[in-house]
């Protein structure tokens, strides 16, 4: 503002002096033509400077920096795997264990029972020519629940078992009707395919006779509450609920 209000006082001024021509001495004359240079190159000068400053201050204001790169395609780290999941394994447990609350639970789909008193809900059907049978070689991923140690937050019983937690390699292999494992686990597994998933519930007295012959996978030192829940199975209703997710079948 004060920029403006210079330039109009010397526009007046100038104005004045031209329209304005008194008898002057010669010397008095050229004394005023000097003063008035003198002001009007100072105000020009006060004017150039004030112009500049708010050029600069303006450039400040609007000034954008760009966008910063550094070199990174965010669409390329979708295609990054889990570190510690190299394998798969760990996903496809999860995929197992989400199983307990699956929304699909809610849904009024019974378990098919078979004659020997096992029941099973199939959740996928999997995929290939090859399916679960007798001399069948299989990898499985399993997690096992104790159904009568139920909880509000773990509906389907506590975990007893878990690859994940209680082998090398997260998984699980034998031959089907080796008696490596109970009978009644093998018979709901009947018909299987690669990457298959289901939820099998095998009844307290077969689990006891099992128990017996050695055929029920069973928790580690590592896994002390699994070793619990075992010591103390065997004192009440044992019907365990088996989750069991197929890998490979030969």
């Amino acid at each position: 503002m004060k920029s403006f209000q210079s330039i109009f006082l010397l526009l007046s001024l100038t104005t004045k002096a031209s329209s304005y021509s008194p008898q002057l001495p010669v010397q008095n004359v050229k004394s005023y033509s000097n003063r008035m240079d003198t002001a009007l190159f100072s105000s020009r000068r006060n004017f150039m400077t004030q112009s500049t400053a708010l050029v600069s201050l303006s450039s400040l204001l609007t000034f954008q920096p760009e966008n910063a790169n550094a070199g990174i395609d965010p669409s390329a780290l979708k295609s990054f795997q889990v570190e510690g999941d190299n394998t798969g394994a760990t996903t496809r447990l999860s995929q197992i264990e989400a199983n307990q609350n699956r929304p699909s639970d809610s849904l009024d789909i019974p378990f098919e029972e078979l004659p020997s008193g096992v029941s099973y809900r199939e959740f996928r059907e999997g995929k290939g020519e090859a399916i679960v049978q007798p001399g069948s070689k299989v990898s499985v991923e399993m997690t096992i629940r104790c159904k009568s140690f139920s909880t509000a937050k773990e509906p389907g019983g506590l975990r007893l078992y878990s690859t994940k937690v209680d082998t090398t390699f997260n998984e699980i292999a034998w031959t089907i009707g080796s008696g490596e494992l109970l009978p009644g686990l093998e018979e709901a597994m009947m018909g299987m395919h690669r990457n298959a998933l289901r939820r099998i519930e095998v009844p307290s007295v077969m689990v006891f006779e099992a128990n017996k012959k050695g055929q029920l996978p069973l928790p580690t030192e590592n896994n002390k509450d699994g070793k619990r829940l075992y010591d103390r199975l065997f004192k009440t209703e044992a019907t365990l609920l088996f989750e069991v997710l197929v890998t490979q079948i030969k």
